[in-house]
């Protein structure tokens, strides 16, 4: 049988079980690879099937392991394990899953021992002395999972030959030595209804997600083969990817069932995927662009726009699209965050213009500036900044009459007829400075952009008009602009983090694509939105009613880990971007390790110590791998300064990224959007730096803008908690946060 009537593919259970066997069986299961897919009968192999079975199959790897593959139909093969030679397979499972219609393989001999390993004896107390008689013996513990039948189980897609397994459960440490070997929709349900959700809770939550769409044969293997509910790959390219870029390299090669479905749906118009920290949004993002290259005609130029919020997050979009597919992808992509691309429209219409645009930061300096040299007192500045972008630039209000008309659904106070006058006015004022500076801020840019880009496809609108009304001639004069050949600048957007984009962005983008199948994309999760700025994008013409779908297994933080980050948003609503309530429910994790650690301290010099002396302990990881989140800079410098007298590099992350390569990251909470560490600390979480004193004094004034206020600092905490993989350590000094009071308790 020649190499091209040989397919060969690799469960995603088995490459996890791959990664941990020693490097030189790796190098020799590429070899093995290459050698079967050339021919399966080759007797270096010892291709045989086992004894008693039908499709289960080993063949020689190397002197010491075998692989153990299901033939799925001639020629078509699929390795389920790689295990030494002394091992037995006379006790695994295989089988088509009647909900999903995926492959399941679960070797019962390594649960059983897992589950072993967790019914040993305590041996930490001494014995205690024999007693004259023997006591009564304690009452048998209740099963897990005696409130739900078997047919309930195996309904929500828990694997059949589990079940027995299942019922002897009666510990959340035996559940959890499970959960690490079975298929992970068994596990996923099992923990979820641990956790108390309800059969009807889980169903909808849980298997509903990943349930086939036809009936399941399961006697079919070939075809639940290609079901998204298999997670496997074929290509040598892929393979090496899975086996040598561990648990980074996977997110290239294996996608969970649900995310493979909203990377190729069709979509009628714009569309949304939300989702808590960790469960693969981005991922989502960047296998869409690809699927949406896949799907264009032969060209050069580039019709797909990947964007997001900041410069950092746009470069490693960039990064990881580029580990995805190559330049061959790139070269039909751009990449670009929203304000480079706004900035980009607004200097190609007004080639002259050599503003110099200014960040919030510097904008409040100037407006500090301008109040100080008017006397102008009893106004925050904060809320004439707020007040200006996304009241007056947000709703494009041109004029003091339609200021006095204009919506502020969200921004806090009221203000009086007089006060919007005499607003206006120092926005008038504080416009005019920034003229004569010749300044301008990122949320001016963002609403000339979007002027330009609505005018844009005004034209487009027009010469479309004009060629009907002409039996399908153009009008030259119509489509004589600077760019050339009028038309939409997209085919397709997809957007990163759409949480933090604002409504100029919004308009914008909206602009820049035509209202068509496919035509916008977004993923993001308002939970973690980091800026004041929200939107109801209905209103803005982005219609995705009906086109949201939300991601809710977790691939990064620990359920301990997740459960401390969702105590710091408990009792908090957050917003859909389009009006309607978000929440987490259903949000999970099937990963395990130890509770979050919490170090109160005497002052900020002894949380710095401490801090110094845990790092030291970790010598297990690269310093690279340690992140460390403070409410400051100037916390960020003064904590690497206090690692640098232990003899521990440290590295700031600034707007663009770490500056540096050798050393543990520091960095504010907002620098952390977008990372992950396997060891995360956040320093300082103390009253009045988490959240701010100037928050807290919010209060009294401006109760509305208080809650917002305090709902960001909040979001920002859980950002920060949730960048952590295997540990977190939380560090305060004085009072602990508010935040910090339910893990607390």
């Amino acid at each position: 049988m020649s190499a091209a009537n040989v397919t060969l593919r690799l469960l995603d259970k088995a490459d996890k079980e791959i990664l941990k066997l020693p490097r030189t069986v790796k190098g020799a299961i590429y070899d093995f690879q290459h050698k079967f897919k050339a021919n399966p009968n080759s007797s270096g192999l010892r291709l045989k099937q086992l004894t008693g079975d039908t499709r289960l199959w080993s063949a020689r790897v190397s002197d010491d392991y075998r692989a153990l593959l299901l033939r799925l139909a001639q020629g078509d093969w699929l390795i389920v394990s790689v295990r030494h030679r002394k091992d037995v397979y006379d006790r695994v499972a295989y089988g088509v899953n009647p909900v999903t219609g995926g492959i399941e393989y679960v070797d019962l001999q390594v649960v059983e021992e897992s589950l072993a390993k967790r019914l040993l004896p305590k041996t930490d107390a001494p014995a205690e002395p024999e007693q004259p008689t023997t006591p009564a013996p304690p009452p048998a513990p209740e099963p897990l999972f005696a409130h739900v039948t078997d047919e309930q189980l195996t309904g929500l897609g828990v694997a059949d030959p589990l079940l027995p397994v299942v019922r002897t459960l009666s510990t959340e440490d035996q559940l959890l030595g499970l959960v690490e070997y079975a298929p992970q929709l068994t596990g996923e349900v099992l923990l979820s209804l641990f956790d108390g959700k309800s059969y009807d809770e889980v169903l909808e939550q849980v298997t509903a997600p990943v349930a086939a769409p036809e009936p399941v044969d399961t006697d079919d293997f070939q075809a639940a083969a290609e079901r998204p509910a298999t997670m496997v790959t074929t290509t040598d390219d892929a393979l090496r990817e899975a086996l040598e870029g561990g648990n980074f390299g996977r997110w290239k090669v294996f996608l969970h069932p649900t995310q493979s479905k909203l990377v190729e749906r069709d979509y009628s118009g714009p569309a949304r995927v939300g989702g808590g920290p960790g469960t693969g949004k981005t991922i989502v993002a960047l296998h869409r662009v690809r699927h949406l290259v896949s799907q264009l005609p032969p060209g050069r130029t580039k019709p797909v726009l990947l964007t997001t919020y900041n410069k950092n997050l746009a470069a490693d979009l960039r990064a990881r699209l580029l580990e995805l597919g190559g330049e061959e992808l790139l070269a039909r992509v751009e990449i670009s965050h929203v304000d480079q691309l706004a900035l980009k429209v607004v200097r190609e219409a007004e080639p002259g213009n050599s503003r110099q645009t200014i960040d919030d930061n510097q904008a409040l300096r100037e407006w500090r500036s301008m109040l100080d040299e008017l006397d102008v007192t009893g106004w925050n500045v904060e809320f004439l900044h707020e007040e200006w972008t996304q009241v007056i630039l947000g709703q494009a209000v041109a004029s003091r009459t339609d200021y006095f008309r204009a919506r502020r659904a969200g921004r806090g106070r009221n203000v009086t007829r007089p006060e919007r006058a005499e607003i206006w006015q120092l926005t008038e004022r504080f416009s005019q400075r920034l003229d004569q500076l010749g300044r301008q801020t990122w949320g001016q840019v963002a609403e000339r952009a979007a002027r330009l880009e609505i005018e844009r496809e005004q034209r487009i609108h027009a010469v479309e008009r004009q060629r009907e009304e002409a039996g399908g001639l153009d009008n030259i004069h119509l489509q004589d602009t600077s760019a050339g050949r009028l038309r939409y600048r997209y085919r397709h957007i997809v957007v990163d983090e759409a949480q933090d984009l604002q409504p100029g962005h919004w308009k914008m983008l909206r602009a820049m694509v035509a209202r068509d199948r496919n035509d916008l994309f977004l993923v993001g999760d308002t939970h973690q939105r980091i800026y004041s700025t929200q939107v109801t994008l209905g209103s803005l013409g982005i219609n995705i009613r009906g086109r949201s779908a939300k991601l809710s297994l977790s691939y990064r933080t620990t359920r301990q880990i997740l459960g401390s980050a969702l105590e710091v948003l408990r009792g908090e609503a957050f917003d859909d971007l389009d009006g309607n309530e978000e929440t987490l429910d259903g949000y999970r994790s099937v990963l395990s390790g130890g509770q979050p650690e919490l170090h109160p301290s005497a002052d900020w010099e002894a949380e710095r110590e401490g801090i110094a002396e845990l790092i030291t302990r970790w010598d297990d990881i690269p310093l690279e791998q340690i992140g460390i989140c403070v409410p400051t800079n100037a916390m960020a410098q003064e904590v690497a300064y206090a690692l640098a007298q232990v003899g521990i590099p440290a590295v700031e992350i600034g707007p663009d990224g770490p500056r540096g390569d050798e050393g543990v990251h520091i960095g504010t909470m907002f620098r952390f959007k977008g990372l992950e560490y396997q060891r995360m600390i956040i320093a300082g979480v103390s009253e009045g730096l988490v959240p701010r004193e100037a928050i807290l004094r919010l209060r009294s004034v401006d109760a509305l803008r208080h809650r917002k206020e305090l709902q960001r600092a909040r979001s920002l905490l859980f950002v920060a908690a949730t960048r952590a993989r295997d540990s977190l350590d939380i560090f305060w000094h004085g009072s602990p946060s508010q935040f910090l009071l339910p893990l607390l308790s």
